[in-house]
């Protein structure tokens, strides 16, 4: 997803972030310890809440941009009652009552358990956002009704935006592995460290952890699950609307959004020269706000191929089962793209496809046409298909293929209660997030609404699936409808409509369609196409 449509993932928030910043109850339990010292949280209805544990030391000063550092060590017993700050982004008024610092490297912690030894599987959650904005504070991502299925879940925050994502010739000079601009993803990594040496203290299986997350976020999962630097330090992995395994190109484009080093690098150039600055101290000493200014609302930043974090085209490294295996959940919405919007006319449409597509903008516009009465919609299914669903059904394929551990996939294409007030009310499917209320069970933040028996049911179903996978890697248990695992020969995926139940894979002509195109792309002439030759 390129960084013109950043801002629409911000707006989404708006709609999950109203209402006061969410706050544990004061019940005060016994303080745990982990590596840094004394954390003191907060219970209530069976579970205990903490929040704001650092899990590395402030990203400021001579540590801005660099990979994270451990955190300090602390006298006494921290307090960790409330949200810290979310990372410096645009805080409009979507974020609601949020503030955003570099110092921003914290995590959350809601556990049922009662003693380390309890040993419940860990679910890390990772939030979405386009890479240019997100917070752990978010309402709508509180995790204390997943934790209620029996389950320490976690959230980690991580840099976004210029400060999380800047790749430089001069940053990549001074680092050990000369490589820059993945701060961000370190950043997550750091934090499932964290999670490795301490979680047993919040009875928590440090053995049993499973990654999740939601667009930026499921791309995030998607990263992790190649990368060599993550592996190990988890067991599992769910990407809601997140597979990344489109080659690198420039300028990017929804399912190719990643650019190489040297190209991130000159893009770097180009936003220190607009900040007026030449050396890497005169970027350090500027103040974050003026960073952020610069960078805009959109942004145009996003993680690299550097060689070390992203050591290479995830799309080969599993053909050659170079990659973390661990049983993977992971689907997309049945209309993700109506929350990106469409062209001003079914002109500007053709000719974006075809600016894009090159020789195979034919068999595109063939297959998503810009007719009168289809371009509309069509672009909107383009955008959902290539940057969400190829990349999530290659995904499947290349796991079920090349690894050992299972695949389960899922379409959600239930539509559920709107606010007459979203530009996207009258959307024919599920749109990009609309799966999320319903995996976190936050029917009740939106009360207003008319939320149907359905609704309710769809949501435990959910809630059930993703908990169980965590628990076992495999999402069934009693009382659920059967979840068979995507393999090679039989592509079963889970339809969550109205209730869930088994169906093949969506829209699968657009997909092979998409897919011959994404094989061109790693040919010559479609590598130099993806430089802009």
């Amino acid at each position: 997803m390129g960084s013109s449509i950043v801002w629409i993932i911000a707006a989404l928030g708006a709609l999950v972030a109203s209402g006061p910043r969410l706050r544990a109850a004061p019940a005060a339990p016994t303080p745990v310890h982990v590596r840094n010292g004394w954390v003191q949280g907060t219970s209530e209805d069976g579970l205990t809440t903490y929040l704001g544990i650092p899990f590395a030391a402030p990203p400021v000063g001579a540590l801005r941009w660099r990979p994270p550092q451990p955190a300090a060590d602390w006298s006494g017993v921290l307090k960790a009652d409330q949200f810290s700050a979310s990372p410096m982004q645009h805080l409009d008024a979507w974020m609601g009552p949020l503030h955003a610092s570099e110092d921003c490297l914290y995590l959350n912690v809601w556990t049922p358990a009662t003693a380390p030894k309890a040993a419940l599987p860990v679910m890390v959650w990772i939030y979405g956002g386009g890479f240019t904005s997100g917070s752990t504070a978010i309402r709508s991502y509180s995790c204390e009704q997943l934790a209620k299925h029996g389950v320490v879940a976690v959230s980690i925050a991580y840099r976004v935006g210029p400060l999380g994502f800047l790749a430089l010739p001069a940053l990549s000079a001074e680092s050990p592995q000369h490589v820059s601009g993945n701060y961000g993803l370190l950043d997550q990594i750091a934090g499932l460290r964290w999670v490795h040496d301490n979680i047993a203290a919040f009875g928590g299986d440090p053995h049993r952890v499973t990654i999740f997350g939601e667009s930026a976020g499921g791309i995030s999962v998607s990263m992790l699950a190649a990368s060599p630097l993550a592996h190990g330090l988890f067991q599992g992995a769910i990407s809601e609307s997140g597979g990344s395994f489109g080659p690198t190109r420039t300028p990017p484009a929804p399912g190719e959004n990643v650019q190489t080093l040297a190209n991130a690098e000159q893009d770097g150039v180009a936003f220190m020269k607009r900040l007026g600055v030449s050396t890497l101290a005169e970027l350090r000493a500027l103040p974050a706000t003026k960073i952020q200014e610069a960078a805009g609302p959109m942004g145009s930043f996003w993680p690299v191929m550097d060689g070390w974090v992203l050591a290479g085209d995830p799309y080969t490294f599993y053909q050659q089962g170079r990659f973390n295996d661990t049983p993977v959940l992971i689907g997309t919405n049945s209309d993700e793209g109506a929350l990106f919007g469409s062209p001003p006319s079914s002109d500007a449409y053709a000719a974006s496809v075809r600016g894009r597509f090159g020789p195979f903008a034919d068999r595109i516009l063939a297959r998503y046409p810009a007719t009168p009465d289809a371009w509309r919609q069509s672009s909107m299914d383009l955008m959902r298909d290539a940057g969400f669903a190829w990349g999530t059904w290659s995904w499947a394929r290349l796991q079920a293929a090349h690894g050992k551990s299972k695949v389960y996939m899922y379409y959600f294409a239930h539509v559920p209660p709107r606010s007459p007030q979203l530009y996207w009310k009258n959307a024919t499917g599920a749109v990009h997030s609309e799966e999320m209320v319903y995996v976190f069970q936050h029917l009740n933040q939106a009360p207003d609404l008319p939320w149907s028996a359905a609704d309710r049911a769809l949501s435990n179903d959910m809630a059930g699936y993703w908990t169980n996978f965590a628990k076992t890697g495999n999402p069934n248990g009693p009382g659920l409808p059967e979840w068979p695992a995507f393999t090679t020969s039989d592509a079963k995926v889970m339809h969550f409509t109205d209730a869930p139940h088994v169906g093949g894979v969506a829209n699968l002509k657009d997909l092979e369609t998409l897919d011959a195109y994404f094989a061109w792309r790693r040919t010559p002439a479609g590598e130099a196409a993806g430089k802009g030759k």
